[in-house]
């Protein structure tokens, strides 16, 4: 009897020991979930950081008269272009492009190496594009500013490095997330490179443009 006590007693001490132990609430700090693919504004672009393309041009240029009465009659023409892109958003790009510019007028022609630096801007529909990860008709609008080095046939030139700007738009065709038909416009204008026959003939096109693009 007095056994079956003394282990009753030994039981109530340990019971009232561990009572007596204050507890402390130790706070789990869960780390942010990160952001799934797909939902965040650089989804396609931290898998597609970089792009490089190519573009057919169809030159329209047009022609000038100056304030003696000459006339240079503007003609159509085709060149091509070179692109190399890095996109920062998946609706913003900073692009270099290298155009190969033919231009003609009666009795004149310029060829130049012109060279881009262009933003554009894609009008990408963010909820759709978040949740399905792609968007296959992509609409854009863009601006560039550049150099052309210029040669010249049937006149002289006072300037074979002339400043050039540009303003674009267009839509891109996207068939998956590696490759993209692009069709456009863009609207070109070289700053004059003084002819001596007309010295303030600035060279002007409105240039219809298809390509492709390749995501990497």
């Amino acid at each position: 009897m007095k056994t079956k006590l003394l282990i009753g007693a030994l039981c109530l001490i340990a019971t009232s020991a561990n009572a007596a132990i204050p507890y402390r609430v130790r706070q789990v700090v869960t780390p942010p979930a990160e952001i799934p693919d797909g939902n965040d504004d650089e989804a396609l672009a931290r898998v597609h950081r970089f792009y490089v393309g190519g573009m057919y041009d169809f030159s329209m240029w047009q022609s000038y008269t100056d304030k003696n009465d000459v006339r240079v009659g503007g003609k159509n023409t085709s060149s091509f272009d070179i692109v190399a892109g890095l996109r920062v958003y998946d609706t913003f790009r900073i692009e270099a492009n290298y155009t190969r510019t033919n231009a003609k007028w009666e009795g004149i022609s310029l060829h130049g190496n012109t060279l881009f630096l262009n933003a554009v801007i894609d009008a990408r529909m963010d909820s759709m594009y978040r949740l399905f990860r792609s968007q296959h008709l992509v609409p854009y609008v863009g601006a560039g500013v550049g150099l052309s080095g210029n040669k010249v046939d049937g006149a002289k030139i006072d300037d074979k490095i002339s400043p050039a700007v540009a303003v674009m738009a267009g839509l891109g065709i996207e068939l998956g997330e590696h490759f993209a038909i692009d069709a456009g416009y863009r609207y070109m204008y070289m700053f004059t490179p003084k002819f001596d026959v007309v010295k303030n003939l600035a060279p002007t096109a409105h240039q219809f443009r298809i390509g492709a693009r390749i995501n990497f």
